[in-house]
């Protein structure tokens, strides 16, 4: 770290945490995010409970915090994750429990810690990084974009869609159900932007959840499972948390299932996080839909990114040349030239202490690490980002980049 003349900087050490600093971890968490003791209370948390969830985190996590002698005064925590992109399989990094006492901000501390984060995500392979945001400037700034929105509904009882004829049935589960893991599982394998839900994930899914969540299946005439339903009955609402399904049957099983409720409810509120609008699939669509940001992500290392990177079809065209900046990383600074060899192999090789030449190394793109994230990932065309200025790019560059990236946007319904 910068030497830095600020008293504050004399007794301060970064580390790695261990299981013996999961008080402090807890303390500063809850310092930053204002949990109270109340809140836990009313979610059935004991006094205790919540500092016992944070041990096998830190046991299984990368989290690394700075310490005033031996006082944890900022810290940041990396899960380490699974997505789909585009049907293949990126080991990732989550990012969570960014916080710092406000006595010590604005002293670089958590800069120091993201970069070190990023720098001990590549040397893990996690080539990719995701984070639900408390501030979209904040971390726009250390590379990082918006790749996926929540989608909130709100459909009256009167507006819910006409029943279908399904072979299966659907029955309400314990939350902990294996079903309802096997039914994510296989969502996971088909399904662009899905967290694999492993221990870590599926407890962190559950942590801030109340007694009243309800769970249910829909299983097919084979008694398969094929969807599953997370939802709430408050003051006449159907409150819908998550609503996964693997085809048509088990979709229209599940609305089949709501609209029993009928008697029950007046409106129905839920979730969509493919940017798909429900209203569409309503015999009545005029209904309330607000779309907000709900999680960013950043290419870690863009060359071992692209090189993972499952593009549709290979480029017969000229190569791609892309310079890049990236505010954190300096492996991601530079002039990579991307290409395709005779036997559809990609290739990425960076230029180093070499300039752009138009006439030897292809259609040239030119942009940050953070506008390539919301790119590859699909969240935004080239084209819609060459016309906001985001990405500067010649037509044939565009055109390219439209042809090889995958189009269907991310699902990501996760939250820690």
């Amino acid at each position: 770290m910068e030497s830095n003349s600020n008293p504050l900087f004399k007794n301060l050490k970064i580390r790695k945490l261990s299981k013996r600093d999961a008080k402090q971890y807890n303390e500063l968490f809850r310092y930053a995010f204002q949990v109270t003791i109340s809140e836990l209370n009313s979610l059935g948390w004991k006094e205790d409970e919540i500092q016992r969830t944070k041990s096998p985190i830190i046991e299984n996590a990368n989290v690394i915090g700075w310490f005033d002698e031996r006082k944890l005064v900022s810290q940041i925590c990396v899960y380490p994750m699974e997505m789909n992109i585009h049907n293949e399989i990126y080991k990732i990094g989550g990012v969570t429990g960014v916080a710092t006492y406000p006595e010590y901000s604005g002293l670089g501390l958590m800069h120091s810690l993201m970069k070190k984060s990023l720098e001990n995500m590549r040397k893990s392979g996690q080539y990719f990084s995701v984070l639900c945001p408390y501030s979209i400037p904040f971390y726009r700034k250390k590379g990082w974009e918006i790749i996926s929105d929540t989608m909130e509904y709100q459909i009256k009882d009167t507006q819910l869609p006409k029943k279908h004829n399904v072979d299966g049935m659907v029955e309400r589960v314990p939350d902990n159900s294996e079903d309802i893991k096997i039914v994510h599982d296989k969502f996971f394998l088909q399904r662009h932007g899905v967290l694999k839900r492993n221990e870590l994930e599926w407890n962190e899914y559950w942590k801030w959840e109340s007694d009243d969540v309800i769970t249910a299946v829909y299983y097919n005439r084979k008694d398969e499972p094929t969807g599953y339903i997370v939802y709430y009955l408050e003051n006449e609402i159907f409150k819908i948390k998550e609503l996964v399904y693997l085809n048509i049957e088990a979709y229209y099983g599940i609305w089949n299932y709501i609209a029993n409720h009928f008697s029950m409810i007046t409106e129905v509120k839920g979730y969509n996080y493919t940017n798909d609008p429900i209203s569409f699939f309503l015999e009545d669509g005029d209904i309330q839909e607000t779309i907000k940001p709900n999680v960013m992500g950043r290419i870690v290392d863009f060359e071992q990114f692209i090189k993972k990177y499952p593009f549709k079809s290979i480029s017969i065209h000229n190569n791609l040349h892309f310079q890049v900046t990236d505010p954190m990383l300096e492996c991601n600074n530079g002039d990579f030239e991307v290409f395709w060899d005779k036997d559809g192999e990609i290739h990425v090789d960076k230029k180093i202490g070499v300039g752009y030449n138009e006439d030897t190394d292809g259609e040239l793109v030119k942009t940050d690490i953070q506008t390539l994230s919301a790119l590859f990932m699909s969240y935004k065309t080239a084209t819609y980002l060459k016309n906001t200025e985001r990405l500067i790019a010649s037509k044939k560059a565009v055109r390219i980049l439209e042809e090889i990236i995958p189009s269907e946007q991310p699902y990501f319904s996760d939250y820690f």
